[in-house]
């Protein structure tokens, strides 16, 4: 099938559309109903009907936009009505979920009368926390917004003006860095004046350019003052009315800086591209046809041409998702009035400096593997990446603190966790983790120092304050590596190869000579492999911790530090652990990834461990020693040795935390089968540490639970060991290093 026939079967699905309603309270009994209707819903009523502003804090209002629309001007199709517009409305309600965790209203007002739309609106205030106004024809888009932010008191963003215009602005300021062009000295030629390119201008105006600089085109050519004078063109396009001799788009691109392109595809040449000014900024936004093609206008010029287009199969997408889901975000948060002039510029300037940090693994996976790195083919930054959230979000909302649009006064800082939080509960578990390891960071050796993904998260870890790291290996290749990445770190290596690092040597022959380790063997494993190196480096405590095993397997990754650092002083085993987050609870599940078949020691070792490690991300433990058998209901040698484990730990002064087992696993994490059916056992509440009976059921039960269950997965974290190790699974992304880092600094500390 072809792309059409694709969509209507993605539409048509049951049940059809694209959003339902979700309830966020429990609905399961009696008294749950009598609370969220009658007769309970009445107290929350009263206390709005006494202070209005209640409404954000007994109902939905706060987080919910509504997204109206005529259908007068739906991209690509023109004037499609209300009613066909829909799909696109609720499009737009799920980047606004996806992205953003705002909730939607899509409404469809059949109605061309720009005053009966804004009475419409105004009427549906109370509902609301903000208006996106979407696909209203110009000039009367411009009518309802203005009113709208005239007369209401929440926000109005009309996002086919704006949107464009603080997207492309943000690729503006890069594009200009890139070039060595202040924005004040641009010449930009616009072809297009409706909407988005009267937006655009007046946006780039506020960014820095100058007025007088900008050069509109529309059908009729440029838009002169003598042209204004004969009543050619409308109010908003007489706002760019220049005094120059009237001509067309190609009269207006000679010697220009910039062209900005929001009119229709393919009325720009290569001629027209070469007669630009040196270095051209080329932003041809036409959808689904750009003014001129990408490699069409990079093909025309023998320097640098700067391109940006509306399409996602070519660098520089122009998308707006890149800002009205952050914009509201911010603006909801602090009960913002208004979007305002200095929230727009907050937003572009927080987009520009983003896209010249570095990449996130996933968002380069999402785009092909191809290496993305600030420069001309990178100057805005990609919309599934998730840290736009927390640089866009803060931005607006600062920015309205700042200009008087806010209503309330939030702590940034803490703000930014709980956006964290709203991406998900892993990244709310690791912030607690992260934020005790910047207390006090500890160094953190990372093996395998010239793999990419390593020097990328000791710049991060370093950026962040996580920890201090040492990459070991060559130091050259490196700060090569660095380099060509564009990180602007100084990074700490230990480079085996030229230290003086004979005592190292001595230290593992000391250690491994009773196990076939000759003098000889061990400086050639000192040098060689920074497993063994980066060992020896904690174990003599030059370094708190280790990070190890990306491109190795997990058992020759793990055999250095167990040879070498050891296990705890009354601990004879290590063990794997996962943390798994599910949207309203986290599970550890022990052991994943270590021992293939424990006894009953073991079992309760692990368990005491993993229980030490739940504490650390502020999790209090509580603790099921998994089977297939519900406490003794089959008895045999392996259903034996989980129950005997939790009877150990039970008996165990110095376990304080509640244990019980053998269980299965729907009995340890479903309620009503523990407090019903075995209401005598130790757990009072589901249990959030599952230890598996042997490593074969542990992986693939965490597999299982990440893959069906949609958990999210951190680790494997290394527990038991004398000093802080982990060991990486190989593949994994730079935020799984980071992330491990952080863990580690926090074992440290704890050390």
């Amino acid at each position: 099938m072809g792309l059409d026939e694709d969509a209507l079967e993605y539409h048509r699905i049951d049940p059809p559309g694209k959003i339902e309603i979700s309830t966020t309270k429990p609905t399961n009994t009696q008294r749950d109903l009598s609370l969220a209707y009658s007769p309970g819903v009445a107290a929350p009523c009263t206390e709005i009907d006494e202070n209005p502003d209640d409404a954000y804090t007994y109902t939905a209002k706060g987080n919910l936009v509504g997204v109206v629309s005529n259908g007068s001007a739906v991209l690509g199709l023109g004037d499609i009505g209300a009613q066909a517009s829909k799909p696109v409305m609720e499009g737009k309600g799920v980047l606004f979920k996806r992205f953003a965790d705002i909730d939607v209203f899509d409404i469809e007002l059949d109605e061309a009368d720009p005053d009966k739309i804004v009475e419409a609106v105004k009427m549906m205030e109370p509902t609301f926390g903000g208006v996106n106004l979407e696909d209203i024809k110009a000039p009367e888009c411009f009518t309802v917004e203005e009113r709208l932010r005239e007369e209401i008191d929440i926000p109005v963003f009309h996002d086919d003006q704006h949107g464009t215009a603080i997207i492309s602005g943000a690729a503006l300021l890069n594009a200009a860095d890139i070039a060595g062009k202040d924005l004040e000295d641009l010449e930009i030629a616009f072809s297009g004046a409706g909407a988005s390119a009267i937006a655009t201008a007046r946006f780039y105006v506020s960014l820095g350019c100058k007025k007088e600089n900008i050069t509109m085109c529309d059908s009729s050519g440029i838009i002169t003052e003598e042209r204004a004078k004969r009543g050619d063109v409308n109010e908003y396009k007489q706002q760019f009315a220049r005094d120059v001799p009237e001509g067309d788009l190609e009269d207006a691109m000679e010697g220009a800086d910039v062209f900005v392109g929001l009119s229709i595809g393919g009325i720009v040449s290569q001629e027209m591209i070469q007669s630009m000014a040196s270095d051209p900024i080329v932003f041809a936004m036409a959808n689904p046809d750009p003014e001129i093609g990408y490699e069409e206008a990079k093909d025309a010029r023998d320097d640098t041409v700067i391109m940006a287009t509306g399409r996602s199969d070519y660098p520089n997408q122009v998308n707006n998702v890149l800002g009205f889901p952050f914009i509201f975000r911010g603006a909801l948060d602090v009960r913002a009035t208004e979007i305002n002039e200095e929230m727009k510029v907050a937003c572009a300037e927080a987009l520009s400096e983003l896209a010249r940090q570095d990449v996130p693994d996933a968002v380069v996976k999402a785009y092909g593997d191809e290496p993305i790195q600030y420069g001309p083919d990178y100057i805005i930054p990609k919309p599934v990446d998730p840290r736009v959230l927390f640089r866009v979000a803060p931005s607006i909302a600062e920015a309205a603190m700042e200009s008087g649009a806010a209503r309330t006064e939030i702590d940034l800082d803490e703000y930014e966790e709980e956006l964290e939080a709203r991406l998900g509960k892993s990244r709310e578990m690791m912030r607690v983790v992260l934020n005790k390891a910047k207390s006090d960071p500890k160094t953190v050796a990372l093996a395998e120092g010239e793999n990419e993904k390593m020097i990328r998260a000791a710049y991060q870890i370093q950026e962040q304050g996580i920890a201090l790291p040492v990459l070991i290996g060559d130091e050259s290749d490196i700060r090569q590596t660095a380099a060509n990445l564009g990180l602007d770190f100084d990074p700490q290596v230990a480079d085996p190869s030229v230290g003086d690092y004979e005592d190292y040597a001595d230290r593992l022959h000391e250690l491994r000579s009773r196990k076939g380790i000759t003098r000889s063997e061990a400086g050639e494993l000192i040098e060689r492999d920074s497993n063994y190196f980066g060992s020896v480096m904690v174990e003599q405590g030059d370094a708190d911790a280790l990070l190890s095993g990306l491109s190795h397997h997990y058992p020759s990754a793990l055999r250095p530090p167990l040879q070498v650092i050891g296990t705890d002083e009354d601990v004879d085993y290590a063990a794997g652990v996962y943390l798994l987050t599910f949207k309203n609870r986290v599970i550890f599940v022990a052991d994943a990834t270590v021992n293939q078949d424990p006894d009953e020691e073991v079992l309760a070792e692990v368990t005491k461990q993993t229980g030490k490690l739940a504490r650390r991300f502020n999790v209090e433990p509580r603790a099921a020693l998994l089977s297939y058998s519900n406490f003794g209901s089959v008895d045999n040698e392996g259903t034996r040795k989980p129950r005997n484990a939790a009877r150990m730990l039970q008996n165990d002064p110095e376990v304080d935390f509640p244990v019980d087992g053998e269980m299965q696993a729907d009995t340890a994490v479903v309620e009503d089968i523990l407090e019903g059916t075995y209401g005598f056992s130790d757990l009072e509440e589901p249990a959030n540490v599952l230890v598996f009976p042997n490593l074969e059921s542990g992986n693939i039960g965490y597999k299982l639970l990440q893959r069906l269950g949609g958990a999210d997965a951190i680790g494997p974290m290394l527990v038991g060991m004398d000093e802080p190790v982990h060991v990486l699974q190989r593949g994994d992304e730079v935020k799984d290093i980071v992330n491990l880092a952080g863990v580690a600094v926090v074992d440290a500390q704890q050390e």
